[in-house]
């Protein structure tokens, strides 16, 4: 008996170093699994980011050690970014891909791409502003800390202040990377300092107490039932976090601030990057990565001219029938939008109604998609108002997904700032655009993929994610939900929008075009009111390239549409080919164009 004792002690600890070293192979050297690799390398990049953890939710409970820290924004980090990102890209190419087929040669194609735009652009690493107007390290932090950070329980609120208290190091890293590309000649528009300033100087303008990272904390303290925290600890942990944001986060903001007055005497215009150094190198690499075609910016610039010209023809027929004949479409639409019945009340009862009524349309649709989709997602969608500290330079509308765990639902933010620039006939395909059908079930869909690495879960491409959205705008409107002309004059004032960023994107980056040029461009096509039209344009100065993707994407996913109707007749269902496009999650256009052609030779022969 002792004999068969101690050889299965032997035999135990030989299966645990075994199992040790296997650990230890996977992760120091080549993985012997291409999907262990996988693995590998998106925990890998999710451990250095606690920030995307807590977005996520990704991981068990028992699991959180990040909660009460931030992301490393240092220099040196980014080396140590770029060094991973080469070292990946050099590994997963060990990995022989000819002998893999299907879906998992498509989930070694999607990483070997991502990899590899990373690494070609990371000599443009300096290319941004780390502060800007629209998403600055300024208000997306505080907002992250609003929105993202959990306060779910005692732990969770000690964890929110001790990131309270690591604002400053986040910051003193920002403000290192910002000297070195002031270093470099990379210094922001004048406006995006003078608006950052103004952003800044008034978060820390309030009392700690009437701050918002001390309202929402105090908020959500306050949904904590009192069996889980007395009324003791909950005064303690309030008094804490005003104390951190007087001794933490408030001066830190004042080296921020004494940083960009100095700047701003620099910052003398606003020029596209093509005033950056080595800036038209940067803006062809950043027109690739965003469209994830090899389309140039002249190609780009084209094509949307030649779209506003089509879309601007039929939104002045439906003009014409309202009876506007007079003046350029843009002024026209813009008289429509004016009409008291296309407003709310400017007040809080009609930002509560314009809230109701963006939730009703999203609820209407989402029972009434019929037989277009047969791949639904189970979390929810829900509409809430943009942060108002954020108000003012923040996006009209954006999306956040919802958390892995089930914790959180899909959230559609609508800024109502003001509410005459919500009138009622775009509020439809704005949110067909931003929920259902567009980035709910784009992104909730891709986070629900099961038997798929883990990065394919998350890993986003801007030409696939915002070109789906506004492909549903479309696809609503050919579902019967704009059947009203002024709905269908929202859809084509929309299409137009994303037609014009083509122009004014590729005319203020590369064809030199000023910042009051584009304005007045697309003022004139669109009608949109002057706030968004100005907050649109200097969107597209801060990130430059981002704003080509949606109709470049939309373009390539209707023509493959109808390449799958005329190559199959009618074998052709539309809900399976929305299912085949959603369920392989975000991609590459080049790869979503094999996608599409394997699922066409494979319905044609089934």
């Amino acid at each position: 008996m002792r004999r068969v004792i101690r050889w299965s002690v032997r035999l135990v600890l030989l299966l645990m170093l075994g199992l040790m070293l296997l650990i230890a192979h996977t992760v120091w050297f080549k993985p012997l699994s291409i999907n262990w690799f996988y693995e590998r390398v998106f925990f890998e990049y999710g451990l250095r980011s606690p920030q995307m953890l807590s977005s996520m939710r990704i991981l068990p409970s028992w699991m959180d050690w990040y909660s009460d820290d931030l992301d490393d924004a240092s220099l040196a980090f980014e080396d140590q970014m770029t060094a991973k990102i080469r070292n990946d890209l050099a590994m997963l190419r060990r990995y022989d891909a000819s002998k893999l087929q299907g879906d998992e040669r498509l989930s070694y194609d999607m990483l070997e791409y991502f990899l590899a735009i990373q690494d070609e652009g990371d000599r443009f690493r300096h290319h941004n502003y780390p502060l800007n107007q629209l998403f600055g390290l300024q208000s997306g932090l505080p907002t992250f800390m609003a929105t993202q950070h959990p306060i779910d329980s005692r732990k969770a609120a000690g964890n929110y202040i001790a990131r309270l208290g690591k604002f400053p190091t986040v910051f003193a890293q920002t403000l290192q990377g910002l000297k070195a590309r002031e270093t470099e000649g990379i210094i922001p528009p004048r406006f995006v300092v003078e608006k950052v300033l103004d952003e800044m100087n008034r978060f820390i303008a309030v009392v700690p107490k009437e701050n918002m990272l001390y309202t929402t904390f105090a908020e959500r303290l306050g949904k904590l039932p009192a069996e889980q925290i007395d009324a003791a600890s909950r005064e303690r942990l309030l008094g804490e976090v005003a104390g951190a944001v007087e001794q933490s986060v408030y001066p830190s903001y004042r080296k921020f601030i004494a940083y960009y007055e100095a700047l701003l005497p620099k910052a003398t215009s606003n020029n596209g990057v093509w005033a950056l150094p080595d800036g038209e190198a940067f803006y062809a690499w950043a027109v690739r990565q965003h469209t994830t075609t090899d389309m140039s910016a002249d190609q780009v610039h084209e094509l949307g001219l030649s779209e506003v010209a089509r879309i601007e023809a039929e939104m002045d027929a439906i003009l014409i029938a309202e009876g506007l004949t007079e003046g350029s479409v843009g002024a026209r639409v813009q008289q429509i939008g004016a009409r008291p019945d296309q407003l709310y009340p400017d007040s809080d009862a009609g930002r509560a109604q314009i809230i109701a009524d963006f939730q009703q349309i999203i609820d209407e649709i989402d029972a009434g998609l019929g037989d277009a989709f047969q791949v639904r997602p189970k979390a929810g969608v829900k509409v809430e108002r943009v942060p108002v500290f954020r108000e003012k330079t923040a996006p009209g509308a954006y999306y956040n997904a919802p958390a892995f765990d089930g914790s959180r639902p899909g959230v559609f933010s609508i800024n109502l700032r003001n509410t005459a620039e919500v009138a009622r006939f775009g509020m439809r395909t704005l949110a067909y655009h931003e929920a259902i059908p567009g980035h709910h079930f784009q992104t909730t869909i891709q986070q629900e993929l099961q038997g798929v690495p883990t990065f394919r879960k998350v890993l986003p491409f801007t030409a696939f994610s915002e070109g789906w959205a506004l492909y549903s705008e479309r696809l609503a409107w050919e579902l019967g939900f704009q059947d009203q002309p002024l709905d269908n004059l929202g859809r084509l004032q929309a299409e137009m929008f994303r037609a014009v960023r083509l122009v004014v994107d590729t005319g203020m980056h590369h064809r030199r075009w000023t910042r009051e040029q584009a304005i007045d461009y697309m003022r004139e096509k669109t009608g949109m009111p002057d706030t968004d039209v100005v907050a649109e344009i200097e969107r597209y100065l801060v990130n430059p390239g981002q704003a080509l993707a949606y109709k470049v994407g939309m373009n390539r996913i209707l023509a493959l549409r109808e390449e799958a109707k005329s190559a199959l007749g009618e074998r052709f269902v539309l809900a399976r080919f929305h299912d085949m496009v959603l369920t392989g999650g975000d991609m590459p256009l080049t790869l979503l164009e094999r996608r599409v052609r394997d699922w066409i030779a494979s319905e044609g022969s089934a």
